[in-house]
C-alpha cells in the first residue's frame, strides 16, 4: 500500500460562520495516519440535520453523505489509492458489544460523526478511518453513491425496524416528503413490492408532486387532512406509518392512521409523541419504535438494489451544484422546493 509522502499543502473549503452565511478560507490538506485514508471528495449530499450548522455555525468542516475516490493511504490499510467509495457518518469502535453484533449506529465508544465532529465532505479532501469506507461499485456514478448514506440507508433502516414487528406490511404512512421521507417511500417500495400502497404527507407541493412521481398517493395537508383522504379511499388504517418531520403533529397524525398491530416508527428527531397507552398500544398491540441511521452492513445490500433501480432512485436527486454555489445551495435546499440536493467537486 501507498503511503504518505505529500508535503504540507492547503486547500479552500467552506467556513460556516453563522448566521445563514457561508464564507471561504484555507486549511491544510490532513493527512492520513495508522488505519486511514485520505478521500478526495467528489460530491457530498446536503442534509436537513446541517440546519443548526447553517445557521449557528460549525468549528469543523460540514458534510456528512460523501462520496469519492481514494487519494492517499496510511500505514496499515488495505484499501487501494483510487477506489471510488462513500463515507459512514458514525466512527464506530468496532469492538463494544453493540459493534459486534453489526448495530454500528448503536456504538457505545462512538469516535467521530464525521461532518459535526471531525472534517467532513465539504472539503476537497478529507480523512476517514478506512472502517467507515464503503467501496462502491465502479459502474455507480460518485453523486449518485451519496443515496446509499441517508436516502438508501437511512430510509431503508426504518422499513427493517418496522419488519421486526410487523412481518406483513401491506400499507404505509410516511408524515414529511422532504429527502428522508422520499428515502422511506423508494425503499418500501423497493423491500416491500411496488403493490404496496404509500400515503405521504407534506404541506411543500414540489415535494408531493415528486413523491407521486416515485409512487407515492401524496396528501396535501393545505387542503386536507390524512384522515380524510384515507377515509376518501375506503382506507381504515396503515400497517406502518413513519415519521420523517420530527413535530408533534406529523407524529400524531402517523400514529393515527395505523390499524391493529401497526407499528409506528420515528426517524425525525425533534417534537414530542403524546400517548395514551391503553387506546394508543395495549388494546390494538401497537409499537412504538425508534430508528437512527443505519448499520454499515447495510451498505453492501443497498449497493445491490441501487445497481437494480438506479434510475428510479435518481429521482430524489433534484438539484446539483459545484461548490462555489454552496451558499446558493442551502438557501434553496431550505425553502424546500427541492428534492435531494448534492454538491459536486
Amino acid at each position: 500500500m501507498e503511503k504518505v509522502t505529500m508535503a504540507m499543502k492547503t486547500m479552500t473549503v467552506p467556513f460556516f460562520v453563522g448566521g445563514g452565511k457561508i464564507e471561504y478560507g484555507e486549511k491544510q490538506v490532513p493527512v492520513p495516519g495508522e488505519g486511514q485514508l485520505l478521500l478526495q471528495v467528489k460530491a457530498n449530499a446536503l442534509c436537513g440535520s446541517d440546519r443548526k450548522q447553517f445557521y449557528e455555525g460549525a468549528k469543523a468542516t460540514p458534510g456528512h453523505e460523501a462520496s469519492g475516490v481514494v487519494a492517499a493511504v496510511g500505514p496499515n490499510t488495505h484499501t487501494a489509492v483510487g477506489t471510488p467509495g462513500v463515507v459512514y457518518l458514525m466512527g464506530y469502535c468496532g469492538v463494544c458489544r453493540s459493534c459486534k453484533l453489526g448495530y454500528t449506529n448503536q456504538c457505545l465508544s462512538k469516535k467521530a460523526d464525521y461532518g459535526f465532529s471531525h472534517d467532513g465532505g465539504y472539503g476537497p479532501y478529507m480523512v476517514v478511518d478506512e472502517s467507515v469506507f464503503f467501496a462502491t461499485d465502479p459502474s455507480i456514478p460518485l453523486t449518485e453513491a451519496t443515496l446509499l448514506l441517508d436516502i438508501m440507508g437511512t430510509g431503508g433502516h426504518a422499513i427493517k425496524r418496522a419488519q421486526l414487528v410487523h412481518s406483513d406490511i401491506q400499507s404505509v404512512v410516511v408524515a414529511g416528503a422532504g429527502p428522508i421521507g422520499l428515502a422511506v417511500l423508494a425503499m418500501a417500495k423497493l423491500m416491500l413490492g411496488t403493490e404496496v400502497p404509500v400515503y405521504i404527507t407534506d404541506f411543500v407541493e414540489y415535494r408531493l408532486r415528486l413523491a407521486e412521481k416515485m409512487g407515492a398517493i401524496p396528501v396535501y395537508l393545505g387542503k386536507e387532512t390524512l384522515d380524510e383522504k384515507m377515509k376518501a379511499d375506503g382506507m381504515q388504517g396503515v400497517d406502518v406509518a413513519v415519521d420523517t418531520t420530527g413535530k408533534t403533529a406529523g407524529r400524531q397524525a402517523a400514529l393515527a392512521a395505523l390499524t391493529k398491530r401497526g407499528v409506528l416508527v420515528c426517524v425525525g428527531h425533534g417534537e414530542e409523541l403524546h400517548l395514551k397507552v391503553s387506546p394508543d398500544l395495549i388494546a390494538a398491540e401497537r409499537a412504538v419504535l425508534g430508528s437512527e441511521y443505519f448499520q454499515y452492513n447495510e451498505l453492501a445490500v443497498n449497493q445491490e438494489l441501487i445497481l437494480s433501480h438506479l434510475p428510479y432512485l435518481s429521482h430524489i436527486i433534484t438539484h446539483r451544484f459545484g461548490i462555489e454555489r454552496l451558499q446558493e445551495a442551502y438557501e434553496l435546499f431550505f425553502r424546500g422546493d427541492t428534492g435531494k440536493v448534492v454538491i459536486e467537486q
